[in-house]
């Protein structure tokens, strides 16, 4: 019987989530194992992604399942965190079976957070490894943490003007002990919007730092001075519904809707946008209600990651910029 409930993805009985953090350089990376294997599929909306072996994931490929999905900072430089992933788990035993012996899977997203801290330090296989030592499945810290240490948001204009984020993670129990969760990393090139209200909660700040703009209105206004930057929204929802490979894709494909919801705009050519999903245990459920679950989920955490983050590297948080922000 399912008992545990941190409003998190470790609310998915064998996922653990580690996290290396860099508050220095501001970037780190985030670790969600799943050592004895998740039946995984893969969305990918945005036009500048950075990813690792997302093609296996794919239905018709051969490999269904994964023993971890590395999430990190350092743009594409952060990818090499997966080995280090790769490395722990092939000390333990953990892989896909080949004639030579286990070979873990990793699949990997990163964030391009260079043009924060440090753009010289980078996660790499070390920082990955140490996210796995630190893995646990209990509660999962929040905001400026692993991978979303140097995410931010709302850069129409820039670093200069752009609103600090971070991770969220939430989680909910539909019916008969089936669980949905999710982990999200939101450094996007839009705004964050109230689900509620429809107010921007984290965007371009205006000049008198107080408050917002709104990105699809800047854009629409042709006014000149964008800043043609690199951002993503990177993460993985997870069940313990039992799915295939074709459900698991499919999942993560509805999934990508909670980002439309929140993100506004959103999936464009400067934003990565990359959704795992994982499927663990035996429980059968509606699929239908799962992902719609899954949906709501996804919104839930991009606002938790920016309503939890704090004000780094000179960047603030929206909970320094806007008085009237939703509760965390």
């Amino acid at each position: 019987m399912f008992i545990a409930m941190h409003s998190a993805i470790t609310d998915i009985p064998g996922i653990k989530v580690g996290h290396y953090t860099d508050k220095e350089g501001i970037t780190g990376c985030t670790v969600i194992l799943c050592e004895q294997g998740a039946v995984a599929g893969v969305d990918v909306s945005g036009s500048a992604p950075g990813t690792r072996e997302t093609d296996l994931l794919r239905p018709g490929n051969l490999v269904e399942k994964v023993q971890a999905v590395l999430l990190g900072g350092g743009s594409a430089f952060g990818l090499d965190a997966a080995c280090g992933v790769m490395k722990y788990l092939e000390q333990r035993g953990f892989g896909h079976e080949t004639s030579a012996g286990r070979v873990p899977i990793v699949p990997a997203a990163i964030i391009f957070d260079l043009n924060i801290g440090n753009s010289k330090i980078r996660p790499g296989s070390e920082q990955g490894y140490q996210a796995c030592l630190e893995a646990s499945d209990a509660e999962v810290a929040e905001g400026c943490v692993g991978a979303g240490t140097g995410a931010t948001v709302g850069k129409v204009f820039g670093i200069d003007r752009a609103t600090k984020s971070g991770l969220g993670t939430a989680s909910q129990m539909v019916a008969d002990d089936v669980v949905v969760a999710t982990l999200v990393v939101v450094n996007a090139f839009g705004d964050v919007i109230d689900g509620k209200t429809g107010k921007v909660i984290a965007g371009p700040r205006q000049p008198d730092k107080n408050g917002f703009l709104s990105t699809s209105e800047i854009l629409k206004s042709g006014k000149p001075g964008r800043a043609v930057t690199f951002n993503t929204v990177i993460g993985v929802v997870a069940t313990n519904v039992k799915l295939s490979k074709v459900g698991a894709n499919k999942l993560a494909r509805v999934a990508q809707v909670g980002i439309a919801r929140s993100i506004n705009p959103c999936h464009t050519v400067y934003d990565g946008d990359v959704l795992f999903a994982l499927s663990l245990g035996e429980k059968t459920g509606d699929f239908d209600l799962i992902s719609s679950v899954a949906a709501e989920l996804v919104a839930t955490a991009i606002t938790r990651a920016v309503l939890k983050a704090e004000t780094t590297a000179g960047v603030p948080a929206t909970s320094s910029l806007y008085l009237d922000c939703p509760r965390r």
